[in-house]
């Protein structure tokens, strides 16, 4: 056990170490240094994948860390396909293609899935499904314009969607394809799809129609998972599918029918919702204890593990409570505000809500099904909540803070004690809110309220650290208090890694101060076995990094070259506690029997597919470079402005003339069988130089000298080039939308662009 903790810990380290390389890289070439060429950072991006591919190659083949290097031979794989997708990236921002346009995600999903048929390895079946759906829904909804489209289409859309995770899903369920995140990814997404064809509000045509096959599929889904492959999770999400779709069709009606009959409604659907409920899980009590009663095949394919009713008992419990939460809570807040007649209906809701809080805190657990006591509760907390904002008056909001904490001692259960925990947080928070509120300056007001929760949560998880709470009696109160105080101690204390400067440089020291002390923990949970508080610091590790791609008070250059060092730091330390690890020869030789390096097994494979990246890296370059070589210069006006892309860093859209042609030389765009599609526009010379669109191209039509025909994309309302683009260096937008009036563009005899430069003249 001890072997395994440090094992699982080094592993954690080299996956940090790499993260941060690869963040660093991103951050490099999406800052755009003007102190690089385009041909230096094309060798640069190709020399990138070749290094991560040759390191995996390097592992595969040395003893250098023995029980590791398979597992980093592996990893840097993974990072080889990623670097590149930076680099097509770094080729459209070199080359001013469209930002985040779906192509660079299916070129980039190509390599991908090859490595996926060839290793089987999930982290490349995942990288593959992100970008895949990445392409497919930038190519309806691209960044660059917003996409309009009739009910019909929308629905369409969201079929495509639907049907293409359909299919995922049958493949991993039916073991045709190999990969539990898959299968789960793929179930969640379809039913998010068809929940959105469900959408009245939406698709007002279709939404209602919809429904039907939803409950068909949400139906039938459930006779699947329980009578033909008993499956706990698929049942689980299953559920919560259904809970989703009832959830939103109270909100539909709601929006329709809003009156108090309805909301009377709403109150007897949770009473029946939850008395279904006890049935459903005693059902499935009995269908587990009669297992002899399954068919031949759900016998024979149903895991042994899974067999057990009473988590699915549970956790369907769970789902259905979640639903009659959210229903009872909007239908009783409802209810009382239309039909209460007094001045104050805030008074009325935090009334009934004490009185449910205390029932339930009274009551004995023996006595009320545990359902139904926390459904009730949960909607105490809630209208109770509402109620103390609406009123203002910090005395109720302190009496119903002590009766949240007592609602937290008498709870049972992670999830309860949870919410619990988190109602008394929130309740905290807007006392604190109440009292300080008159300040000046809400910044500080706002930054006052988080580090207090910041301070008061990790005094609390001191204090059960290092067993000194007295007060809390039982093992399970201490246990979540301990992990509930460290989550929400985090989160505060991220929350505080946004604030603006308090005192002189207080940001990047708050920044700095998050990043060591989330690091240290990250190793220190590590080392002492615990397991779910390290998780937890591993996660907010890497959203700290996520978020603050952009938000710190450095540019993406010197970010960069931070990352950089802290991922060499990283690597270098757990290499050395590697090494020490690895002195043991049982240490070794069970590692070697864990893993295996897909480098080793399938060379050939892998190194077709790292050619064939390479090979689509120079066909890129070779094309763009020839059109601008050889294309004829054409000098356009326009009007910019300044938006940012995830991966290729600062950049200006262009507007120009012609993309909004007069439509007396257009007359048929604005006929019906143009209302999308692809055009040729001829351009034609006009004052100072500048080409003005002149009309529509027609296939065999002559054109005079002067004249040049230049491909587009009509989208009903204006014409798309593929040159709307222009990449610049991290903070220099303003400087080009006020300075840059013209653009110089290269375009090909087949009518491809590709833009050159900016110029203000």
């Amino acid at each position: 056990m001890n072997f395994m903790l440090r094992f699982n810990a080094i592993r954690t380290g080299y996956l940090l170490g790499i993260s941060l390389v690869l963040a660093a890289i991103i951050y490099f070439f999406a800052s755009n240094w003007g102190g690089l060429d385009r041909t230096v950072k094309i060798v640069l991006a190709a020399a990138l994948i070749v290094l991560f591919y040759g390191l995996s190659f390097v592992f595969a083949r040395i003893r250098a860390i023995p029980g590791q290097q398979a597992f980093l031979s592996n990893i840097f794989l993974v990072a080889g396909c990623i670097a590149f997708g930076v680099s097509v990236s770094l080729l459209g921002q070199i080359y001013n293609s469209h930002a985040d346009s779906y192509g660079l995600f299916l070129i980039w999903s190509v390599p991908a899935l090859l490595l996926s048929w060839i290793t089987r390895y999930n982290p490349f079946y995942v990288l593959s499904y992100v970008l895949i759906h990445l392409g497919i829904w930038l190519y309806f909804y691209p960044t660059m314009q917003s996409a309009s489209y009739s009910d019909l289409e929308s629905l369409s859309i969201a079929g495509v969607f639907a049907l293409v995770n359909l299919g995922l899903f049958l493949f991993t369920f039916l073991r045709r394809l190999s990969s539990i995140p898959l299968k789960y990814i793929s179930f969640i997404v379809f039913h998010i799809a068809l929940l959105t064809m469900t959408n009245s509000f939406a698709l007002d045509k279709y939404g209602l129609v919809m429904n039907i096959p939803c409950i068909a599929v949400i139906a039938i889904g459930f006779y699947i998972f329980i009578k033909i492959r008993l499956s706990k999770t698929l049942l689980t999400l299953n559920a919560l599918a259904a809970s989703a779709f009832a959830v939103f069709k109270f909100i539909e009606l709601a929006e329709a029918y809003s009156s108090s009959l309805f909301f009377v409604f709403g109150l007897i659907f949770v009473a029946l919702l939850l008395t279904g409920n006890v049935w459903f899980f005693r059902y499935l009590n009995r269908l587990d204890k009669s297992s002899p009663d399954l068919s031949a095949s759900a016998a024979e394919t149903a895991v042994p593990e899974e067999r057990g009713s009473e988590w699915i008992s549970k956790t369907v419990s769970r789902m259905i409570k979640m639903v009659g939460v959210l229903i009872g809570s909007i239908s009783l807040i409802g209810l009382i505000t239309i039909t209460a007649n007094v001045n104050h209906t805030e008074y009325v809701l935090l009334g009934v809500s004490l009185l449910l809080m205390l029932s339930m805190i009274v009551i004995p657990e023996s006595k009320l099904d545990s359902v139904i006591r926390y459904t009730l509760l949960t909607i105490s907390y809630i209208t109770g909540w509402v109620a103390i904002v609406w009123s203002d008056q910090t005395l109720l909001s302190v009496l119903y803070l002590i009766v949240s904490i007592a609602g937290w001692f008498r709870s049972i259960g992670k999830r309860q004690l949870f919410f619990a925990y988190a109602f008394v947080n929130l309740n905290l928070a807007t006392i604190l809110f109440q009292q300080f509120q008159e300040w000046e300056r809400w910044n500080w007001t706002y930054e006052f309220i988080i580090f207090s929760l910041f301070f008061v949560n990790a005094v609390l998880y001191g204090t059960v650290l290092y067993g000194i709470s007295y007060f809390i009696f039982k093992t399970e109160l201490k246990e979540h208090l301990r992990n509930s105080s460290l989550f929400f101690s985090l989160l505060f204390l991220l929350w505080a890694t946004f604030f603006e400067d308090v005192f002189p440089h207080s940001y990047m020291l708050i920044n700095i101060f998050y990043l060591v002390v989330v690091t240290g923990m990250v190793f220190a949970f590590m080392r002492l076995k615990q397991k779910s508080a390290a998780i937890m610091s591993i996660v907010f590790w890497f959203i700290f990094i996520g978020f603050k791609y952009y938000d710190l008070l450095w540019t993406l250059l010197y970010k960069s070259f931070t990352l950089a060092l802290l991922g060499v730091i990283a690597f270098g330390i757990t290499w050395w506690l590697d090494l020490r690890t690895s002195h043991s020869g049982k240490a070794a030789s069970e590692a070697d029997h864990r893993s295996f390096s897909f480098m080793r097994l399938s060379p050939l494979l892998i190194t077709i597919v790292i050619v064939l990246q390479l090979g689509i890296i120079s066909y890129q370059t070779v094309r763009n470079e020839t059109l601008l070589a050889t294309g004829a210069s054409v000098k356009l006006k326009l009007a910019p402005v300044d938006p940012r892309s995830v991966l290729q860093g600062d950049y200006v859209i262009l507007n120009y003339d012609i993309s909004t042609p007069p439509s007396s030389s257009m007359t048929p765009l604005q006929e019906k069988d143009w209302k999308r599609g692809k055009v040729k526009v001829v351009l034609s010379p006009g004052s100072q130089g500048v080409y003005i669109a002149n009309r529509l191209y027609q296939d065999g039509e002559k054109l005079a000298n002067h004249e040049i025909v230049l491909n587009g994309q009509w989208d009903g309302s204006r014409i798309q080039y593929g040159i709307e683009n222009y990449f610049i260096p991290e903070g220099t937008g303003r400087t080009v939308e006020q300075n840059a009036h013209y653009a110089y563009i290269r375009v090909s005899r087949n009518g491809d662009a590709l833009l050159e430069r900016l110029a203000e003249s």
